[in-house]
């Protein structure tokens, strides 16, 4: 699969900007409600339209308000979930509907002569501008722009301007609160959410002047959810305004004779607040003081407080590109998102589409803390920070779990939204057991990039103490003396419930080396939890022997005891059927050479100290022609090995891959969401691929190299009290210490310190190989420009 052209896909190429114009395409609908979402972590707004219809999905949400569902089992099993999760489209703020001389502006009907929505990454902004004439033949012109504030986090808001173009005009706006308004069924593919049918309940509605508010809770999980406008209306000549609330609705209603050339222009403050203990009049007056600061505030502070939290994110984060105008307007797309998925999350879990659709009924899983984490602590430490307080916060949950399984330690869900696992499909939900690792291991890197003091003592060593007892249990000294861990599912779940997943298992054997280190580091805390010497001891013996799968004829690590014995999976035979999982049986899948996403390779990134160049080479050549990355978490991680072995332009065909997963629906599925793991991936691919960045017991160093495409690549990061920018071309790479202390690096194995002076080392030559081919059917996303 190729792309061309930029505009090819509707969008216009910017390196700040995503902008669509031209006519309103139906059929792209959900996409770029997806693509034009706003969010800050707590509050997200899919990119409806404001006149609430064409739509394809409307939805706002709150990080971490759900409903409870039933899980149907054909045959139930002990220890199986009995409830799901299921992320609501909560009431809607985000309605101003148009009438213009009673007809109901819809992009539908009529005719739309300019048309243009532009998100813009530096301001944080969806802004729109429309020129529409009405079937009878009215034009007006429509302006609106719309933000969810980073600094304000219980406030968005939009400013909306009507203007009639050819004549005086009679207008009428309708600015709602709408709670339980309808969503379409999802189809069968199961990644989709769950549907749920009118899961608010109304507590109270009242309304006075332009302020209104709407208070509802769920029925099953019993959250309350408190939802608020007011507005500032400006208009020409004199309007009529009145406001009712009842139910589930909400409705301010202004009627304004409006002159040619004139506008009527509408501010609408949103403020939405939820808990699971407060009362109703706590929640209302929660918002009401949300709404009273916005109000103080004004549109033009609240916009100028966004750009300059922007400005702060893009002088820590930004990767600069030159050779491919698109490539770099994706990149910045992706971490503006990712950005906007956990910039104010607030101890909240980072959904893996953040609050941008209900894919995977808005749940967390394990590519939080392996693909988001990574990008976010070294571009927005705090907010890397307060993900993992709340994987904390659920450890009474995780220590339950475990316990029920009958093992020491904590067991984090593998998917979830509270802290509950909610999986139904055991084979991941009880058997992915490295999902407690992966939480171990990106404690152990934010402890190492921050040296978070508060952190370590108040969650960091209890989260790497528990963990550790739960691998601990879990494997076993067998009679040659080496520690097992067996029936367990590592990232490739095409090959689930096998023994000694390598990735697992050096996830688990990191783990368990941290815990030893932070027990020694923090003796007052070791205490207090209960870690004895012997226990301290144990952890260390289990490290050490830890089995690590090597078929010795092949020369390379197998990704599973026994995986290099499987039958080979018929890949001709499956062209134009991927994903596998739609179409083939898991259980034909179980026992073949067949990798759903990059597993060995994924470990062979993340837990790079434990292979030599060679193995890497070998690895990398061996299972790259098995896996049919039918996830969008595999590209970026084949993309970084792929660089490190020595195939940088391979490596950049899957960063194409991994970074336009959604601007050019890779996976036939962004209406539901975007795939945020994939995207904060595309930081990894520039930095620890092109820039060749690794962080391997608090020793960073890096081994830039660019692909043929790219003529230059300069990337930000923060590392403890130090912001460093890499600037890397052809030949050279420099670095420059921007603020902060001096730091210990490296550039191709050789150390230097980084002072006030700025850097250049010389990038050795690379020999070509010829790179491994993909699965008949796989081949990566490749740039024809």
């Amino acid at each position: 699969m190729t792309a061309e052209h930029g505009h090819d896909f509707g969008f216009e190429i910017h390196p700040w900007q995503l902008k669509w114009r031209g006519g309103v395409d139906l059929d792209m609908l959900g996409r770029t409600e997806t693509l034009f979402a706003l969010s800050n972590g707590h509050i997200g707004l899919r990119g409806s339209f404001e006149e609430g219809e064409p739509v394809d999905h409307p939805g706002t949400y709150l990080n971490g308000f759900y409903e409870l569902r039933g899980l149907p089992y054909a045959e139930s099993g002990y220890g199986y979930p009995e409830s799901g999760q299921t992320v609501v489209n909560v009431t809607d703020g985000k309605i101003i509907r148009l009438l213009v001389e009673d007809e109901p502006m819809d992009l539908r009907y009529g005719r739309t002569e300019e048309h243009e929505r532009t998100l813009d990454f530096r301001t944080g902004t969806l802004r729109r501008h429309t020129v529409w004439t009405s079937p009878t033949g009215r034009k007006v012109r429509i302006k609106s722009e719309r933000l969810v504030s980073f600094t304000k986090r219980t406030i968005a808001a939009i400013r909306y301007e009507v203007e009639p173009v050819d004549e005086d005009m009679k207008l009428v706006l309708q600015s709602d609160l709408l709670a339980n308004e309808p969503v379409p069924a999802p189809g069968n593919d199961p990644r989709l959410a769950a549907a749920l049918d009118a899961p608010l309940v109304s507590d109270l509605a009242t309304c006075r002047n332009y302020w209104g508010m709407l208070v509802h809770h769920t029925k099953k999980s019993g959250l309350h959810i408190a939802a608020g406008m007011d507005h500032e209306i400006y208009f020409p000549d004199k309007a009529d305004t009145f406001i009712r609330a009842d139910g589930d609705l909400a409705r301010l209603t202004i009627a304004a004779n409006v002159p040619k050339g004139k506008s009527l222009t509408l501010t609408k403050y949103m403020g939405y607040g939820w808990s699971a203990r407060r009362s109703v009049p706590a929640l209302r007056a929660q918002v009401d003081a949300a709404l009273a600061m916005a109000m103080e505030t004004g549109w033009d502070s609240l916009k100028a407080d966004q750009v300059r939290y922007l400005e702060d994110f893009w002088r820590d984060a930004d990767v600069e590109l030159d050779g491919d105008p698109e490539l770099q307007q994706a990149v910045r797309f992706a971490l503006f998102h990712v950005l906007q998925a956990g910039a104010r999350g607030q101890s909240r879990a980072i959904p893996a589409k953040g609050l941008t659709g209900p894919g995977y009924d808005g749940h967390t899983f394990w590519d939080t803390e392996s693909f988001i984490l990574p990008m976010l602590t070294y571009t927005v430490p705090a907010a890397a920070g307060e993900e993992l307080r709340w994987r904390h916060s659920t450890m009474d949950k995780a220590k339950s779990r475990a316990a029920e399984l009958g093992q020491r330690g904590a067991m984090f869900p593998w998917r979830s939204i509270n802290g509950d696992e909610c999986s139904g499909y055991w084979p991941a939900g009880t058997a992915g057991v490295h999902v407690s690792a992966d939480i171990a291991n990106a404690t152990a890197r934010y402890l190492r990039a921050t040296n978070d003091e508060q952190f370590e003592t108040e969650c960091g060593v209890e989260l790497l103490v528990e963990t550790a007892r739960l691998f601990a249990g879990l494997g076993h000294h067998d009679v040659n003396g080496k520690f097992r861990i067996d029936g367990v599912t590592g990232p490739d779940e095409y090959t689930a419930v096998v023994n000694n997943n390598t990735f697992t298992n050096l996830a688990a054997q990191q783990n368990l080396r941290d815990a030893v280190a932070a027990v020694h580091r923090r003796p007052d805390l070791a205490e207090q939890f209960g870690v004895t010497t012997a226990e301290a001891a144990h952890w260390e013996a289990c490290a050490d022997d830890m089995t690590i799968p090597y078929d010795d004829a092949l020369g390379v690590h197998q990704q599973c005891e026994s995986f290099t014995l499987l039958g080979a999976w018929d890949f001709e035979s499956s062209v134009g059927r991927y994903p596998l999982l739609l179409n083939y049986p898991y259980y034909d899948l179980y026992r073949k050479q067949v990798v759903k996403q990059a597993d060995l390779v994924f470990a062979t990134y993340l837990f790079g100290d434990a292979f030599t160049p060679e193995q890497k080479l070998r690895n990398f050549d061996y299972y790259y022609p098995l896996t049919v990355r039918d996830s969008s978490l595999s590209a970026c991680c084949e993309a970084v090995t792929a660089a490190e072995v020595g195939y940088p332009d391979l490596a950049y065909d899957l960063l194409a891959e991994s970074v336009f997963t959604d601007l050019h629906d890779l996976h036939n599925n962004v209406s539901s969401g975007l795939h945020i793991a994939a995207l904060a991936g595309a930081w990894t691919d520039c930095v620890a691929g092109f820039g060749g960045m690794r962080d391997f017991g608090g020793n960073i160093t890096f081994a830039p190299r660019l692909p043929k495409r790219l003529t230059y690549m300069s990337f930000r990061m923060i590392i403890r009290d130090s912001k460093i920018v890499v600037a890397v071309d052809k030949d050279n790479a420099t670095y420059r210490l921007l603020s902060g202390p001096p730091i210990d690096l490296a550039h191709h194995g050789e150390k230097f310190t980084l002072e006030s002076a700025p850097v250049t080392m010389h990038i050795p030559e690379l020999e070509y190989r010829e790179p491994p081919k993909a699965p008949p059917g796989c081949d990566p996303y490749r740039r024809e420009i």
